[in-house]
């Protein structure tokens, strides 16, 4: 069963929404994530089996303050929406960019061995000892 946590956070800049934002998205169960409140202050988390005094606590260590404001279940109606909203929606286009998009030459590119040998000495194969 999907259910609603909101926790409130001191969050006093960007860097702070963004790192409590990568937190709660990266925990396991975890379907959605919003900010609410009239400063951003909180955070809205819907999913599935997540512990919510585990996320508080780790959002506690990470970010600052937080305080758990309310846990209860999706309403019907927000779930009703949903469908609704994403048939009216525009369709999402998607660029297919490659992690590596800048392609380095192909070409060799020549290695120059130092005269003194890779360890400070000269190796000679005409001595008897090495």
């Amino acid at each position: 069963m999907k259910q609603k946590i909101v926790i409130k956070v001191e969050m006093t800049c960007d860097k702070c929404r963004s790192k409590a934002m990568a937190l709660v998205a990266a925990t396991v169960g975890v379907d959605s994530v919003a900010l609410a409140g009239d400063g951003k202050d909180q955070v809205v988390v819907v999913g599935d089996g997540v512990d919510s005094v585990k996320l508080t606590s780790a959002l506690r260590k990470k970010v600052g303050h937080a305080q758990l404001v309310q846990v209860g279940e999706v309403k019907k109606e927000e779930e009703k929406k949903k469908p609704a909203e994403t048939t009216a929606a525009t369709p999402v286009v998607e660029y297919a960019y490659p992690w590596h998009y800048y392609q380095y030459p192909s070409h060799a590119v020549p290695v120059y061995e130092h005269p003194a040998g890779a360890y400070g000495y000269q190796h000679r194969l005409d001595t008897w000892w090495m």
